[in-house]
């Protein structure tokens, strides 16, 4: 890919030890890994290092250790996961560094995979502290990040190793950069971009951003309802930041003024209960009660949604449009996801989208697998569509 170093540009790797930052941090429940998403993503690399005959040392963090090492967060089981993956065995080591770390790594031959313990019960790990980068550095003679969802923090390993050995993007992250580039670096337009979640607070930066580099921004979930009452609507009892009025009018001047159409619900599905199965009824955005809430954006709604689909050449997707984890109010999110899967299916919509909320949308509408490319890299990804540098990617910048 240009600009960033790949697995392409390595050469000869046979009996070097290749340092491996990937995402392990999987959801664990009742002691079991509940999703194997990241696991599965990072496949590709372990298994072409491995194969090249490189000696593959795998980095990672797991959880949010406070006080140093702790069995509940452990990565021990997470290399079983991986082997059974995989297909071969991965071993594992105690420590990421100091000697059981240098005793694993120097009984490996070539082929082998290794996963050494989780980085971040060392607190240099997160200081990004010189000696620990270095101890992590001793084990490695090649560095490889293949987490693109760590790379918005200068941590040792995701961002300190890469100034002290050869460093390269791993398959994983070298199809999230070619994907983002083809969102928002790069896009064909027209471009499109849906923006919902509970908050407007959450997504300033995000917002003041892309009304900049799309072409349409479709507003949904709790934070239209702070751009309607902005613009003078009543929104009854509904989740509103009323205090935030004045800043979604300020969004609402900056995309006028570069050209981006803002996409407000113009009906709603209100409900006086925020359960499943609450009775609702659909209303226009003009008459919403007063003691009602709106929980979902109406068929009219999605219908404009889908036409600015249909439009579009490219569509860039975070957060859902209403709460879709309760049903009914599930179905504008639903309908529209699958229209885009459709469109991208029918190789007329390039779709990239990202945040956690909105791969568990996607996957509920059963589209994400349609998508164009679908992140899972939660807070980096954000950052990516905030417009903000990342750096664990600036520094495998050729």
């Amino acid at each position: 890919m240009a600009g960033f170093r790949t697995l392409d540009d390595i050469g000869d790797i046979k009996g070097k030890r290749v340092l491996v930052r990937l995402d392990l941090n999987v959801p664990v429940a009742d002691g079991k890994i509940s999703d194997f998403t990241r696991i599965e993503r990072i496949m590709p690399t372990l298994t072409e290092l491995s194969d090249k005959g490189a000696k593959v040392i795998l980095l990672a963090h797991f959880g949010r250790p406070k006080d140093g090492p702790d069995p509940v967060f452990s990565l021990d089981p997470v290399a079983n996961a991986v082997s059974a993956m995989i297909g071969r065995p991965v071993a594992f080591a105690a420590d990421c560094i100091g000697p059981e770390a240098s005793k694993a790594v120097s009984a490996m031959k070539d082929g082998d995979i290794l996963l050494l313990e989780n980085t971040r019960f060392h607190k240099g790990e997160e200081k990004n502290d010189p000696d620990f980068t270095k101890a992590l550095a001793a084990n490695g003679d090649l560095y490889v990040n293949d987490a693109f969802s760590a790379a918005h923090r200068a941590h040792a390993s995701t961002e300190g190793l890469a100034h002290l050995l050869p460093a390269f993007a791993g398959r994983t992250m070298e199809a999230e950069l070619q994907a983002l580039e083809k969102g928002l670096g790069n896009p064909v337009r027209p471009v499109v971009a849906i923006v919902g979640g509970a908050k407007v607070s959450s997504k300033l930066d995000l917002l003041m951003n892309l009304v900049k580099k799309v072409d349409a921004l479709v507003i949904g979930g709790g934070m239209a309802n702070t751009f309607l009452a902005a613009r003078g609507e009543s929104v009854g009892k509904s989740l509103c930041e009323h205090d935030l009025a004045s800043t979604a009018r300020q969004i609402m001047i900056e995309a006028a003024s570069a050209g981006c159409a803002i996409i407000l619900p113009s009906d709603g599905v209100v409900a006086r209960e925020f359960k499943a199965g609450a009775a609702n009824e659909t209303v226009a955005i003009s008459a919403v009660p007063d003691d009602a809430m709106i929980l979902d954006v109406g068929p009219k709604t999605v219908e404009a949604v889908n036409q600015w689909i249909d439009r579009a050449a490219t569509l860039v997707w975070n957060g859902p449009l209403g709460a879709f984890e309760i049903e009914p109010f599930d179905a504008a999110t639903v309908a529209a996801a699958k229209h885009a899967a459709e469109r991208t299916r029918e190789g007329k919509l390039i779709s990239v989208a990202g945040g956690g909320d909105t791969v568990s949308a996607l996957n509920h509408a059963g589209s994400a697998d349609d998508f164009t490319y679908v992140s899972t890299a939660g807070g980096a990804f954000l950052e990516w569509m905030e417009g903000k540098d990342l750096p664990g990617v600036n520094v495998l910048k050729g």
